[in-house]
């Protein structure tokens, strides 16, 4: 009889451990803000310590072609969350801090398609994809936001730290608000008394570069106007570990249960103010200090993860929005004491450019379970997340929803090699990348953008380079090659003129 009722539970019992196998992977996506190609020491970088990526990268997937589709935070994070190339909408610039909400309630989005197959998800960190429907007022329940768009909690830095309002918003209401001391907010005209940048240097502690000459807040002036909700601002220095305490009490509340963690760096936007204990600990400066805090929240959440052993069943990846700026706004010394750091590695450009550097970004996925460490070099676009993830968790995405999102999970986790057949790249102009071509289409603006000291990539002519043999693109070789030049061109703009690519 025992040795009946032992044969008879085996089953059951290798079922449930099937089950527990099988079951959808919890998911953190870790996305920093202006980290370039050759910003971590996994990708390069001597002067800049980064152990947390690092031991991210040595345990996952690091591919070394992975793209934002924009070489600007707004449009790469809308790309993001709708699987759309944000250059089909025009309302996806980089949006200031009273920005509508640019998702339309409703549509699919990849925290409303994991919210479908079961996940709780949370939202920490930047947003920067506007909020309300027009005419915000900080001082009551704000809607839409984050929260309409598919995410449980929210808890969010509105625009960037460089601009206002300075506060965080939590689940639609302004974290810490006195109603004695309402919230004003303006990006035309002063909205109070508050001294500014432009008027009152002698009260700043970081001082602008060009623009951010506005209303003062923690001695630091931002973009725009603000009055008011003294006891609900931010202050830098502690911002890092303020969200990454949210992040890491997200996945305390939701460890029982498969999650969706989208936490959205402050680290390294402008202005760069690391904690005390962060500064000078690297050898780039103030940006390499914030670079070296933004690895210790990495480093955090991978240690919540292990402490509740959740790190094997957890698909952790780690990218950046756009690539690399110096001078972005402040005379923080991260041009005098950048070194020999190169922040694109050996790619040209940066944020805002048309170049290799404005959207290669470092990509790093671990999942312990399923993927075999080691280094991809496929073809990637962070558009591809929503549909990868749907096939993940087992689901069909409706044919109208994420338009540009393509199923990438062999590449994801390392199972196939092969990438997209093309990538479509969004600066100020748009290029399009097959296998090691690249064409930059035509680009009558300045050549190099004279407040960041960017190369821009700009071009009287359409651009065609080689990358295996000039990933630097030096050498224009569009006249040798016509027919190429012919071939991308028309691809493009089959692409531009289609309603959806995803098939």
């Amino acid at each position: 009889m025992r040795r009946r009722t032992f044969l008879t539970l085996t089953p059951s019992i290798l079922a449930q451990t099937q089950a527990l196998q099988t079951a959808n992977p919890n998911i953190v996506f870790i996305l920093a803000d202006d980290v370039g190609w050759g910003d971590a020491g996994c990708y390069g970088a001597k002067s800049i310590h980064t152990p947390n990526i690092d031991r991210l990268a040595s345990r996952g997937v690091r591919f070394t072609d992975a793209h934002s589709t924009s070489a600007t935070c707004t449009p790469s994070r809308y790309a993001i969350m709708t699987g759309e190339y944000p250059w089909r909408r025009k309302d996806t610039a980089i949006l200031p801090g009273d920005a509508r909400l640019i998702i339309q309630p409703g549509r699919t989005t990849l925290p409303s398609m994991l919210q479908k197959a079961g996940y709780a998800t949370g939202c920490v960190g930047k947003w920067h994809l506007g909020l309300g429907s027009g005419n915000l007022d900080w001082n009551t329940q704000i809607r839409p936001g984050p929260n309409e768009a598919g995410f449980d909690y929210s808890f969010i830095i509105p625009a960037t730290a460089d601009r206002v309002p300075c506060v965080y918003v939590e689940n639609g209401r302004v974290a810490g608000l006195d109603p004695k001391d309402p919230i004003r907010v303006s990006y035309s005209e002063p909205a109070g008394n508050e001294p500014t940048g432009r008027a009152r240097p002698d009260l700043l502690k970081v001082h602008p570069s060009h623009g951010h000459d506005m209303t003062i807040v923690n001695g630091i002036s931002r973009i725009g106007y603000m009055a008011g909700g003294k006891s609900a601002r931010w202050v830098d220095e502690d911002m890092a570990d303020t969200i990454t305490r949210k992040a890491q009490t997200f996945i305390d509340s939701h460890r029982t249960k498969p999650f969706f963690l989208y936490f959205g760096t402050n680290d390294i936007h402008v202005p760069r103010v690391p904690h005390p204990r962060f500064r000078g600990t690297s050898g780039a400066g103030t940006r390499g200090d914030v670079m070296q805090e933004l690895d210790w929240s990495v480093g955090q959440i991978l240690e919540t993860l292990d402490r509740h052993n959740l790190a094997e069943n957890t698909v952790v990846i780690f990218t950046s929005d756009n690539g690399p700026v110096v001078d972005d706004g402040y005379q923080d010394g991260a041009v005098q004491t950048l070194g020999d750091h190169k922040p694109a590695g050996p790619y040209r450009g940066g944020k805002y450019s048309n170049f290799e550097g404005g959207t290669r970004v470092p990509f790093i996925v671990r999942w312990p379970r399923h993927i075999t460490p080691g280094v991809s070099n496929a073809l990637f676009s962070q558009v591809d997340l929503l549909a990868s993830f749907a096939s993940l968790t087992h689901q069909k995405l409706d044919p109208a929803a994420a338009p540009d999102s393509f199923d990438m999970l062999p590449v994801l986790t390392g199972k196939s090699k092969t990438g997209r057949d093309y990538a479509v790249e969004h600066a100020r102009v748009l290029s399009i990348r097959r296998g090691p071509w690249k064409l930059i289409s035509k680009d009558t603006g300045p050549a190099v953008n004279r407040n960041t000291n960017t190369e821009m990539g700009a071009g009287l002519t359409p651009q065609l380079y080689n990358l295996d043999s000039d990933p630097g693109e030096r050498t224009n070789i569009a006249a040798q090659n016509p027919e190429k030049v012919e071939e991308l061109t028309q691809l493009l703009a089959r692409v531009s003129a289609a309603a959806k690519t995803r098939p």
